[in-house]
């Protein structure tokens, strides 16, 4: 089901415009329902925190925020908050299908985004990410950073969002050295596997041994095991979604960017201005949803070659130059 969800074309950025909704400014109510977790990850979660407490700092006006513990939450959460009318409602997340599906239906007038996934009813909002661009990028700085010739990618869950970021990387890292190899592990099948940073670190140490200098970590709060066991044997790791070079400097080689905080922040502005719409957004390098990170923190890291090299790409990944293959369009990634 996950696959005929996700499994879109992401073509250039679009907002399929419906009716009903663009004329409604003025006084709103925002919620966020974050993913299973935590809501200050360092990552996903905390980066749609970032964005709704942009939202209201900017516009002085407050939202409310549930996290779930477990899937089943999901569906209550967001019926409460439409209960209460809170209005839009942002779903943080792929697991947010069925639940934002259900309820969106149950309560037609008020609005949704749902991000990381596709959801198409006539007040919902689907955010989606070429997240195999902006993992490319940090592929190509992994590559050139590596002595060993070997990187690593440990992913979350084992679903075909993850396996985008990982199929995304390794075109980086190939693109850079076409002699270098990927080593990648998957956490787990189920949600636990966001939010286990021990099995994360044992994963990362298992990699190491085979020799493997770099890696990179799409694993929401599982990854910061990874990002700690880098840290602790002398190796470099690559964060994600949040800007992760700070959480130890000098370790984290970079970050791939994702936007999840310009998301929500842009649904709730576009709510409170009246314009707010319906439909699918896809946002990648050109919109600025995906990026590399590059700050004091990773300074150091970052040679001239690497810099010029990752900068490039990116230019040509915008141009259309360098096409990047995206594992949801046929759930294949090219060796």
């Amino acid at each position: 089901m996950l696959q005929r969800r996700c499994a879109v074309t992401l073509g250039a950025a679009a907002i399929l415009v419906g009716t009903g909704f663009t004329a409604r400014a003025a006084d709103i109510t925002p919620a966020v329902v974050y993913s299973v977790g935590e809501k200050f990850d360092g990552s996903f979660n905390e980066a749609a925190y970032r964005g709704a407490e942009r939202f209201k700092t900017e516009s002085k006006i407050n939202y409310r925020d549930f996290v779930v513990t477990n899937e089943a939450q999901l569906e209550q959460a967001h019926r409460r908050f439409a209960q209460a009318g809170n209005d839009p409602i942002v779903g943080v997340g792929f697991l947010q299908t069925s639940a934002v599906t259900t309820v969106a239906k149950q309560y037609p007038k008020i609005r949704f985004t749902v991000i990381d996934t596709v959801v198409d009813l006539p007040n919902v909002r689907s955010v989606l990410f070429k997240e195999h661009e902006g993992s490319f990028l940090v592929g190509v700085a992994a590559a050139l950073a590596s002595k060993s010739g070997k990187v690593g990618f440990v992913g979350g869950m084992d679903i075909p969002l993850i396996r985008r970021f990982v199929c995304g990387y390794e075109q980086g890292v190939k693109y850079a050295k076409p002699g270098a190899s990927v080593i990648q592990n998957m956490t787990g099948n189920t949600p636990a596997a966001w939010t286990d940073p021990g099995r994360g670190a044992e994963l990362a140490k298992g990699q190491f041994e085979r020799g493997v200098d770099v890696i990179y970590a799409a694993a929401g709060t599982t990854g910061l095991g990874v990002l700690q066991a880098a840290k602790d044997r002398g190796k470099l790791s690559i964060g994600v979604d949040s800007n992760q070079n700070g959480t130890h400097p000098g370790s984290v080689l970079t970050s791939m960017i994702k936007r999840v905080d310009l998301a929500t922040y842009e649904t709730f502005a576009a709510a409170k201005a009246g314009t707010w719409s319906p439909g699918m957004r896809v946002l990648g390098l050109k919109e600025g949803g995906v990026d590399w990170a590059l700050d004091q923190n990773n300074a150091k890291l970052i040679t001239d070659e690497i810099k010029a090299k990752v900068e490039q790409a990116k230019a040509d990944i915008v141009s259309g130059k360098i096409k990047v293959h995206d594992y949801m369009s046929n759930n294949t990634c090219p060796q």
